[in-house]
């Protein structure tokens, strides 16, 4: 087996992985921030979403598309962002307001509490962890696309505890292996719909390995004791 194939089957591993550490910090975090929520107007969803972007950069229209690519936000849905005052469009780059930023600071500080609770038992490894994701997000930038340049770098003010950090890198990290996703069926002449109900089959099957060839390229950036290292870590935080 080459090398490019072991970092394959090493992307399609810890793919998984990655998404159940991040739904788990989602699930955790929802008792803490019920009152948050409670407090906003509408639904917070794609401010939740995109709360590691949106004090960094504004979005443009085909970052947000690719973000959401599966479930596109529209312009109406846009417009009305724009109406309740959490977005503002500044000739088609959307800014977050004061109001959406400050909601961002409180649910940074619900996500330290939930990230140090849930992962007090491994609280040294933390630290580790966040540092290797990040390495993972600086080599990305050669080979991620659109939803990807969107979201990284994450925002990090000074202070950030080393949970948050590394809770923002992996959703950061997951959207770069949904451009390479997103890569692998456009070059198979599909659209997001079709791959979407597409079924199990040699077909997908082909896709998908073309998906973990392409998702691969951040990690050889880390040693092999080192993917090891970030594999077994996240492991110990589901």
């Amino acid at each position: 087996m080459s090398r490019f194939d072991d970092l394959a089957r090493y992307a399609a591993e810890i793919a998984p992985v990655i998404d159940v550490v991040h739904v788990g910090v989602h699930a955790a975090s929802r008792p803490l921030g019920r009152e948050l929520v409670a407090r906003w107007d509408g639904d917070p969803g794609l401010v939740i979403d995109l709360r590691y972007v949106l004090p960094a950069r504004p979005l443009t229209r085909e970052g947000l598309a690719a973000v959401y690519r599966y479930d596109p936000v529209g312009e109406e849905e846009i417009a009305e962002q724009v109406g309740r005052g959490v977005l503002t469009d500044d000739g088609g780059a959307l800014r977050a307001t004061d109001r959406a930023l400050a909601f961002i600071a409180e649910l940074y500080g619900v996500h330290a509490a939930a990230t140090a609770g849930l992962w007090a038992p491994h609280a040294a490894r933390v630290p580790v962890l966040a540092g290797l994701a990040g390495r993972l997000l600086a080599a990305g930038e050669r080979s991620g696309g659109p939803a990807f340049a969107q979201v990284s770098p994450p925002h990090e003010p000074e202070g950030t505890p080393a949970g948050v950090l590394l809770f923002n890198r992996l959703a950061a990290l997951r959207l770069h292996r949904a451009d390479a996703h997103a890569a692998a069926w456009s070059a198979a002449g599909l659209t997001a719909r079709q791959i979407v109900t597409m079924p199990p089959g040699p077909a997908r099957e082909a896709i998908e390995a073309d998906t973990n060839r392409r998702a691969a390229a951040p990690y050889e950036s880390l040693t092999a004791p080192e993917r090891e290292t970030l594999l077994e870590g996240l492991r110990t935080l589901m």
